[in-house]
């Protein structure tokens, strides 16, 4: 893609950590750097868990051996000293890659634990919080893993001597299961937070220009709009390859269970930050895909009104008035603190798309035929969820897991009450189909 030269005074993009100009947006231009000198210990520690570590759920009956190592790792991790992060401060890049290995040590740790050991409440060791709740704070983001450690930061080059390019990047340079559907998942999900940079780039083009009223301009927003429909349905294509990438099951019962925070279902332990007053005030949640900054900025610039705040028709559904109307923007708190101030910034816009297109009925049907394309994909991501999550929750863990383990699991598994969640704990079908309704409601009339 051919890079655009802009003359502007608004905000630049890259003044929030955002690469329109190296065509990767949300991700950095750059893969992040193995962490050296003292904090070699986290990256030797997040070394030895690949691989060796397994999810607790599946240690039922294990043999003695297996579960004495898993314990040893803990236990290294328990005695490791308390690293003070003042070196990182001066590296931006350091600094993710430290929120990043901190953050997969932390989610190894508790989720290795063997099921049938943890009680109502897990403690997440002083030697990874102290550091991790420093970096967090730096970088203004949860301290737990999210979607930016999992896909945006995670990955590599194929070919360090090539540019970066989506065909030289090797996602999933950390895995949790070491499977190719999770794996397969990361590639995925970067792929349309790259196929979302050209959104970027059209919301960049409107705020640049001159006026929205003279012919050129009206003209010019008509072209964006066109370009911004495409893009979403590119962003759709790239979700629906994904049913081809990555196989339900072993995403469902190998990678998924990893990514769950504290709290993240009704059986599910209460993480406990050693040394940190009150974790209950933590957004400790975990990765999910509504942490897209891409989806969240396609979002605000078409105006979709997530939290009802709008009058707008048809009236919501008692269904959609029992969604977690908050969902959307609590979501932005994991995301990179540059990243949300970005999104804020399209939200704060003197010029808001929505009540350019109410002021000029001729961009009227243009913008509709983006909501168009933004509902669809609202409608595709529901039956992939139906497909990976809904639908997987009524099926046995793959063959590769102990017969022992695959009852303790079912059985586990039969004891949760209500509708499959979401990663954070969230009741899916009902908040994907209130995000859905909220795009349909953003439609406006062209008589």
């Amino acid at each position: 893609m051919a890079f655009r030269v802009f003359h502007s005074t608004n905000p630049s993009p890259s003044d929030f950590d955002v690469n329109i100009r190296t065509n990767t947006g949300f991700l950095p231009p750059s893969p992040l750097p193995t962490l050296r000198g003292p904090y070699e210990i986290w990256e030797t520690a997040l070394e030895n868990a690949q691989g060796l570590l397994k999810l607790g759920d599946t240690l039922f009956g294990a043999p003695a051996e297996e579960l004495m190592a898993g314990e040893a790792w803990r236990q290294r991790i328990r005695s490791m000293p308390i690293l003070p992060t003042d070196v990182l401060m001066e590296d931006p890049m350091r600094l993710r890659r430290a929120h990043q290995v901190l953050t997969f040590l932390v989610h190894f740790y508790v989720h290795s634990i063997p099921s049938d050991s943890t009680t109502e409440s897990i403690v997440v060791p002083r030697t990874l919080v102290a550091p991790l709740m420093t970096v967090s704070a730096a970088l203004e983001m949860a301290p737990v893993l999210t979607f930016a450690d999992t896909v945006l930061w995670n990955w590599t080059l194929v070919d360090p001597k090539l540019p970066v390019t989506f065909e030289n990047m090797r996602f999933g340079r950390i895995l949790f299961s070491g499977a190719d559907a999770e794996r397969n998942f990361y590639h995925g999900s970067a792929r349309t937070e790259l196929i979302g940079v050209e959104a970027l780039h059209i919301i960049h083009e409107y705020h640049n220009l001159p006026n929205v009223t003279d012919l050129s301009s009206v003209c010019k927003i008509n072209r964006l709009l066109e370009r911004l429909a495409a893009t979403i349905q590119d962003i759709s294509s790239s979700i629906q390859a994904m049913r081809e990438e990555v196989d339900p099951l072993m995403f469902y019962w190998e990678a998924r269970p990893w990514w769950n925070g504290s709290g993240s279902g009704p059986d599910a332990p209460v993480w406990i930050y050693e040394g940190v007053g009150d974790t209950s005030k933590l957004d400790l949640s975990g990765p999910s895909a509504g942490q897209s900054s891409a989806m969240h900025a396609i979002d605000l610039f078409l105006d979709i009104d997530h939290k009802l705040q709008q009058r707008r028709y048809p009236a919501p559904s008692q269904q959609n008035k029992k969604a977690d109307h908050g969902f959307m923007e609590r979501m932005r708190r994991y995301m990179p603190g540059g990243h949300r101030k970005y999104l804020e910034w399209i939200a704060r816009s003197p010029r808001p798309l929505r009540s350019v297109v109410q002021d000029t009925p001729v961009i009227r049907e243009h913008y509709n035929s983006a909501i168009a394309a933004l509902k669809k994909l609202r409608d595709l991501h529901i039956r992939v969820a139906c497909l990976y999550v809904v639908s997987m929750s009524h099926t046995r863990p793959p063959p590769t897991c102990p017969l022992a383990a695959v009852l303790r699991r079912m059985e586990r598994e039969a004891e949760r009450q209500g509708p499959a969640t979401g990663t954070g704990g969230n009741e899916l079908s009902v908040l994907l189909k209130a995000g859905r309704d909220a795009t349909t409601r953003a439609v406006l009339k062209t008589n």
